[in-house]
Order: C-alpha cells, then sequence, then structure tokens
C-alpha cells in the first residue's frame, strides 16, 4: 500500500477526529468539495487536524454553505514533531508565499518572521501565511502544521537560549555548509533554530550580535550567492541532510 494517498482530497479541519465522528466543514471547503472537486454523498476525504493523524471521511450531506463528513478509520497516526524552527527577514508577497510553502515541506516545526535593518517588507500578513502553511501540508501529505508566530526583531534572536542557532551569513569562513555541519559534531534531533537574512544582507553589528550567542554556528551556503526563498531551501536542505530527518526515519 503506497504510504501517501494524494488522489483523495485532503483537507484540514480545526476540529477533534475519531472514528464515527462528523465534521462540520466552513462555507470555503463545502464550496470546494461541491462545486470545484463535483463530490457527491458518500465521496471519500482525507481529514487532518495537525494532532490526531490522518482519518479517512466520506461526505454525508451538504447544504447552500455548509457540508458535513463522517469521519472512518484513522489512515496514518501522528508522527513525533520535530523541532526546527525556521527564523527569516520577510520577502515580497509572491516570494514569500513560495518561502512559507517550502519550510513547511522541508519539515520547518515553527516560521519566525524576524526583522532586521535591510529586511525589505515590514508589514506581514500572518492570516496569508497561515493559509500557505495549510495549503502546503494539504498537498504534500504533512500531518504537522507549522506554527506562525509574530515577527521580532533581530536583536531578539541573540538572546540566548538553549537551541542552537544555525546563522546563515555569506561572510562564514568555511565555504561548505555540510564540512561546518559536520564538523561541528551536533547531536541529531536537537533543538534548532535556522536563521536567514534578508537579501541586502545582515548589518555589522546584528552579524556581531548574533555570533555572541553561546550555541551559534556560522554557516555560508556554497560559492554563489543567493536569492533569500533559494536560500531557505538550500539551507534547510543541509540542516535536514546532515542533522534532520533526512538522515533516516524519526
Amino acid at each position: 500500500m503506497p504510504r501517501y494517498d494524494f488522489r483523495t482530497p485532503r483537507l484540514f479541519v480545526d476540529a477533534p477526529l475519531a472514528a464515527g465522528g462528523e465534521v462540520l466543514l466552513n462555507r470555503d471547503q463545502a464550496n470546494y468539495l461541491r462545486n470545484v472537486l463535483r463530490l457527491g454523498h458518500g465521496d471519500g476525504v482525507l481529514l487532518f487536524n495537525g494532532r490526531d493523524g490522518e482519518w479517512g471521511a466520506s461526505l454525508a450531506g451538504s447544504g447552500k454553505r455548509s457540508a458535513t463528513l463522517t469521519v472512518g478509520p484513522q489512515l496514518r497516526r501522528q508522527p513525533l514533531a520535530g523541532d526546527l524552527h525556521f527564523l527569516f527577514a520577510p520577502l515580497k508577497h509572491a516570494r514569500l508565499d513560495y518561502m512559507v510553502q517550502k519550510a513547511v515541506e522541508m519539515g520547518a516545526s515553527l516560521l519566525q518572521p524576524v526583522i532586521t535593518r535591510h529586511t525589505q517588507v515590514t508589514r506581514i500578513n500572518l492570516d496569508r501565511m497561515r493559509a500557505n502553511v495549510v495549503e502546503a501540508a494539504q498537498q504534500c501529505g504533512i500531518l504537522g502544521v507549522p506554527e506562525v508566530a509574530e515577527p521580532m526583531p533581530v536583536e531578539r534572536v541573540a538572546d540566548d537560549t538553549d537551541r542552537l542557532l544555525i546563522f546563515c551569513d555569506e561572510n562564514a569562513e568555511v565555504a561548505s555548509p555540510v564540512m561546518a555541519l559536520q564538523a561541528a559534531q551536533l547531536v541529531q534531533g536537537q533543538p534548532l533554530d535556522v536563521l536567514i537574512g534578508p537579501e541586502g544582507g545582515f548589518a555589522d553589528e546584528e552579524r556581531a550580535a548574533l555570533l555572541k550567542r553561546s550555541k551559534v554556528l556560522r554557516i555560508a551556503l556554497g560559492p554563489r550567492i543567493l536569492r533569500a526563498d533559494t536560500a531557505a531551501v538550500a539551507a534547510l536542505a543541509v540542516v535536514q541532510a546532515v542533522l534532520g530527518d533526512w538522515r533516516g526515519s524519526t
């Protein structure tokens, strides 16, 4: 049996899930099932809520503005949550949408906007970010739904915590991020913060403050200058490959 079912429509719902229960969908979800996908009574849907795993369900009834699903068997259990926080300087509209979607696909457990001196955008539509998080999770079979945090200034990132900060900095001395991560002899599964800066780079005083953290590892992302949204995918990929769940099943 395939690990994921990508043919059956998949919905995120903010409701408890248990066999035999009923879930009332909102207007947009009901419209999507009835008028976009043309589903009828008894047709199958996959449900997840970020807590209880994935469940089969069937369309039981619908009205003009709502629809009801009957929950069937559990198909996948909720996996253990990762602890990978993605910290980033916000970008404009479409590129921010892309970055958010890819961070979800790459296994981030929290998305944290960070405001720096050279950040392009300071007003952020958090509801739009959350919608992109849900959409990415629905499309890619992901059961954990990352949290979207309120923006914070880069000075707060420099505060000491028990988490290790993977500081992606084009001025890092070691050009290979893989070598830098491997040389640090880090422990797989430890709580990680991965920080990507704005396309204008970090200011000198920001860089100096970040490097004063007691738990910080500064890495470059190879020999080329990357756009911020590309750097996000590259950074999360190399961290997952060396330290994260790409190393094997968890």
